[in-house]
């Protein structure tokens, strides 16, 4: 079990990198970015399979197949979109709040699973989460810069985007976890590749449909938000890392985690994920954290390091 948490707070220091991506890359659209990531996971994933590709193809079965368009959909494209579209609707603030529930919304979920700890010895944990979550938030209104103000609809709308963003990275990493543990004839690296080449298929697809019909406008926003400076050569060498770290080293040791971990922590090792963020945004800006972000970075480490002391008091207990 330590071995899963181990991988899944480095899991977390990959998957922490995609939050500064876009301010590296400011004048290129969300959906240039989410396509152009998993286009270039899908180019890694494919090199990576290239000398064992015809083996773990003849694994596969028909439900491998719909398992990783459903994981790919779910857990990649589609929630970036929707979390893109949150921001620019709702806001930073609104739509971090909301995504930052993922924590809380997966563990509940993974109560069924035969190793899980009773809920009620995770209350605890799960409230100091909840309040590092509140505080980050809180701080991030209290020092957002004041600027235009959506009207009510446009808000509430990027509300609902957010919403569904959450719901598909919930479904996605519950889904993801169980299949894993009950189809171990794929080794984590196997399935972190596969699933690199459905989403980097999938990715193509998508692009050659909305950029076929809808590109001029998708470039003249990237161009409108920052300036007509669109380096691609630069774009696809952080699009590359970006595939390489955060999707496919992240994505395998998170499938290691999945493994090795009981569901109901698996949902709170994610927020490894938001403290690398923080790090990150901190090192990039330049500066120290804020009192109430400091604050959430302790109660979010307690209420990870609590429910992994939980799952090992239930893991050394005796069989009766």
């Amino acid at each position: 079990m330590w071995l899963g948490v181990l991988c899944g707070l480095l899991a977390g220091a990959m998957w922490g990198m995609v939050f500064i991506v876009p301010k590296l890359l400011p004048a290129f659209s969300p959906w240039e970015l989410a396509l152009g990531r998993y286009l270039a996971y899908g180019l890694i994933a494919l090199a990576v399979m290239l000398p064992r590709l015809r083996r773990v193809f003849g694994k596969l079965g028909r439900a491998d197949y719909i398992a990783l368009m459903r994981q790919s959909l779910a857990g990649n494209i589609v929630y970036y979109v929707l979390l893109a579209f949150a921001v620019k609707l709702a806001g930073v603030g609104p739509t971090s709040l909301i995504i930052g529930v993922l924590p809380i919304s997966v563990t509940p979920l993974g109560r069924q699973a035969h190793d899980a700890v009773p809920f009620r010895k995770l209350l605890l944990p799960l409230l100091l989460v909840a309040i590092g979550i509140a505080c980050i938030n809180i701080d991030l209104f209290s020092a957002a810069a004041p600027g235009a103000h959506a009207n009510a609809g446009q808000k509430a709308l990027g509300v609902v985007f957010a919403v569904g963003a959450l719901a598909c990275w919930t479904w996605y990493a519950i889904d993801n976890a169980r299949y894993l543990q009950k189809n171990p004839h794929f080794s984590s690296n196997e399935w972190s590749a596969l699933y690199g080449l459905s989403s980097g298929l999938i990715s193509a697809v998508i692009g050659i449909a909305i950029f076929g019909a809808f590109g001029d406008r998708i470039a003249h926003a990237g161009e409108a938000a920052a300036g007509p400076a669109r380096d691609w050569m630069y774009f696809w060498l952080v699009s590359s890392l970006l595939a390489l770290g955060a999707s496919m080293i992240g994505n395998n040791l998170w499938n290691t985690a999945s493994r090795l971990v009981p569901i109901t922590l698996s949902g709170q090792l994610i927020v490894f994920e938001t403290l690398f963020a923080l790090l990150y945004g901190f090192v990039y800006d330049q500066r120290w954290p804020r009192t109430l972000e400091a604050c959430a970075i302790v109660l979010l480490i307690s209420g990870v390091a609590w429910a992994v002391g939980a799952h090992a008091d239930k893991s050394q207990a005796p069989a009766h």
